[in-house]
C-alpha cells in the first residue's frame, strides 16, 4: 500500500528536488529541523523506495543522447503488471507506466550515439519480451527538442555490449531450454 509523505518527509522531498546538493546543516535550517533530523528522514524515504537521490542530465544539453516514447498496445490478460516488469528490465528503459488513453502502456527510453540502439529496441528487444500478440501494437515517438527534460542514464547508455547482453533476457517467449 502507498503511503503518503507527512509534511516534513514533502518539505524535505521538494527541497532535495530543487537541490540535492544542499548540506544537512543547510537543509536543517531551510526546514527549521536538527541536523540530525534531515539525514534520518532522508535515510526513512530511501529505505522506503519512495526518494531516489541520483544525478540527472538534461536532455537537450547532450547531444549524444536520443529520447524516445513508446507507446504500446498490450493483450496482457490480467498480466499487465508481469509484462511491465519485463520491459522495465530492458536495456535502454528510464520507465514503463501504465497510462490511459489509446495506448496502455508508456515506456520511456533513453540511448546514446545513433538511433540503432533504439531500432533494436523496438524492433528486436521489444518484440521478444512477451509470447506472440501480447504486445499487438507500438508507437514510438522520438524526441526532438525539449524543455526542462532532465534524465537519470538508464542501463544500456554509454555501456558497451548491454545490448547483447539482454539477448539472453528477451528470448521469445516459450524458446528458454531447461
Amino acid at each position: 500500500m502507498r503511503e503518503f509523505f507527512d509534511s516534513t518527509d514533502r518539505r524535505l522531498s521538494k527541497l532535495l528536488s530543487a537541490n540535492a546538493q544542499d548540506s544537512v546543516n543547510q537543509l536543517a535550517n531551510k526546514m527549521l529541523l536538527s541536523a540530525p533530523t534531515v539525514p534520518a528522514r532522508r535515510r526513512s524515504m530511501i529505505d522506503r523506495n519512495v526518494l531516489k537521490v541520483v544525478g540527472l542530465l538534461n536532455l537537450s544539453e547532450r547531444p549524444e543522447l536520443i529520447g524516445a516514447v513508446v507507446g504500446i498496445n498490450a493483450n496482457a490478460q490480467g498480466n499487465l503488471d508481469e509484462l511491465m516488469k519485463k520491459i522495465g528490465d530492458l536495456p535502454f528503459v528510464s520507465s514503463v507506466s501504465t497510462v490511459t488513453g489509446r495506448f496502455d502502456l508508456i515506456v520511456e527510453v533513453l540511448v546514446s550515439g545513433d538511433v540503432q540502439d533504439l531500432y533494436r529496441f523496438t524492433s528486436e528487444l521489444l518484440p521478444r519480451v512477451a509470447a506472440p500478440g501480447v504486445i499487438s501494437r507500438s508507437e514510438t515517438f522520438v524526441v526532438m527538442k525539449s524543455h526542462n527534460k532532465w534524465v537519470s542514464l538508464s542501463r544500456g547508455c554509454w555501456e558497451k555490449n548491454v545490448a547483447d547482453a539482454a539477448d539472453d533476457r528477451a528470448e521469445p517467449h516459450g524458446s528458454r531450454n531447461s
